[in-house]
């Protein structure tokens, strides 16, 4: 069976990482989630990483704040995408994590996306866009809700827009 691994650092990371959770549902994509540290459970880490790829996962997303070694520790251990999440724990608000996140050694690379709730959904997208590259159906899923997303702003405007002048044919 093919799924996502989410590897969230600690339980109070749960509540932004349901959010990705969440929007892997929304497009049928499997996923598990588990908490292990990059520090406080090296080991458990180590062998969760192996026994996920042995089992089908096809990528990682790494939800860590502070120091936020995680999505790091994961990328040394597997050679599948690995989507690394900073998380908002600390008193620079994650920018600590962002930064630890986003520099990793050439040839370790890490997908870094955006602090918290809005890097939670889009770990999932990027995800999706991963794997919609072999999987037909999950990109005709993608390409659905972005044309659904379109539509709505196109709704919202209508509802609020005021125009001064336009041509005959409006706003394209």
């Amino acid at each position: 069976m093919k799924f996502v691994s989410i590897v969230i650092g600690s339980k109070s990371d749960y509540d932004v990482m349901s959010e990705c959770a969440n929007t892997l549902e929304k497009f049928d994509v499997k996923y598990e989630l588990i908490i292990s540290s990059a520090h406080r459970s090296v080991e458990r880490t180590k062998s969760y990483v192996k026994s996920a790829e042995q089992r089908g996962a096809q990528l990682f997303i790494a939800a860590a704040g502070m120091a936020a070694h995680l999505a790091g520790a994961i990328a040394a251990i597997t050679t599948k995408p690995v989507i690394g999440v900073p998380m908002a724990v600390s008193a620079l608000n994650g920018m600590d994590a962002l930064l630890s996140t986003v520099q990793m050694p050439s040839g370790m690379p890490v997908a870094t996306v955006a602090i918290g709730k809005t890097g939670a959904v889009n770990s999932a997208y990027l995800a999706i866009q991963i794997l919609s590259v072999s999987d037909k159906e999950l990109a005709v899923k993608l390409s659905e809700d972005r044309l659904k997303k379109a539509k709505q702003i196109e709704n919202d405007s209508k509802q609020i827009e005021v125009l001064v002048s336009c041509d005959k044919e409006g706003i394209q």
